[in-house]
C-alpha cells in the first residue's frame, strides 16, 4: 500500500489510525481528511491503493466516499472503521463496494492484525461483523434451498478461479496475467459472478467465495 486515505473527524482518533497505518504500511503516504466533502475532492485529484473511512461525519456519511471511491478507483480498497456495529450501517457500508469493516472499540493489537490481513487479500472484519454477514448470507440462502435456486448460483472451474482471485484482492490486470486472459475477459466474468451470487461489492464477493470454500483450494 503506497497511498492512503484516513476519513476522521476527531483528531485524536485520526491520529491514533495513523500511527496504525504507519505500523501496518510503514512506506506509505498518507492524506488525512475530517469532511466528506474532502475526502470526495481528495479521491477525485489523488489515486488511493486504500481508504479508511469513518461513517459519522459532521457534514456527511462516509458512504459516498466509498461509492465515489468504488466508481473513480475500482482498484482501490475501502475500508470502514467506525463505532457502529448495526445493520443500518454495516450494509449500505458493504452494498457501496466497502472490502472491510473494522469496529474502533477493538484492542489496537487486533486492528492491527485486521489491516494486515489486506496485503493478504483478505478482507479485514471485526469478529463480531464477520458473524453478522456470514448469519446474513446464511438466511439469505436459505430461500434459494427451499426452491431449487441452487443450480442458478452455481460457477463453473474458471469462475471459481476468478472468484477466488478477486477475494484475495489481486486487480482485474492482474488476475488476467495469472489465468492468461484479458482485462476485458476477466471483467466480463466479475460482472457474471457478481450476477449469479446477487453481490455488488468486493467484501460481499470474498464472504461468498469463503462461504463456497474457495479459501482452502
Amino acid at each position: 500500500m503506497t497511498n492512503i486515505l484516513l476519513l476522521e473527524d476527531l483528531p485524536e482518533i485520526r491520529t491514533w489510525l495513523r500511527s496504525l497505518v504507519m505500523q501496518v504500511f510503514p512506506n506509505a503516504q498518507v492524506s488525512e481528511s475530517a469532511r466528506v466533502h474532502d475526502a470526495l475532492e481528495l479521491v477525485s485529484a489523488v489515486k488511493f491503493d486504500l481508504a479508511l473511512v469513518d461513517l459519522g461525519l459532521p457534514d456527511g456519511s462516509g458512504v459516498d466516499v466509498v461509492t465515489k471511491l468504488r466508481d473513480l478507483q475500482p482498484e482501490a480498497q475501502s475500508v470502514v472503521v467506525t463505532i457502529h456495529d448495526d445493520d443500518e450501517h454495516l450494509f449500505p457500508a458493504l452494498q457501496a463496494g466497502a472490502f472491510g469493516y473494522i469496529l474502533k472499540e477493538q484492542a489496537r493489537e487486533l486492528i492491527t492484525e485486521q489491516l494486515q490481513r489486506i496485503s493478504q487479500g483478505e478482507p479485514p472484519l471485526s469478529p463480531s461483523i464477520a458473524r453478522r454477514v456470514m448469519a446474513y448470507f446464511s438466511a439469505k440462502a436459505k430461500p434459494q434451498a427451499q426452491t431449487n435456486l441452487l443450480p442458478n448460483v452455481s460457477l463453473t472451474d474458471r469462475e471459481s478461479e476468478v472468484l477466488l482471485r478477486v477475494a484475495k484482492g489481486y486487480t482485474l490486470p492482474e488476475i488476467g496475467v495469472q489465468l492468461g486472459l484479458s482485462r476485458h475477459t476477466i471483467a466480463d466474468y466479475v460482472k457474471q459472478i457478481y450476477r449469479k451470487l446477487n453481490v455488488s461489492s468486493r467484501a460481499e464477493a470474498a464472504l461468498e467465495a469463503q462461504r463456497l470454500g474457495l479459501f482452502g483450494r
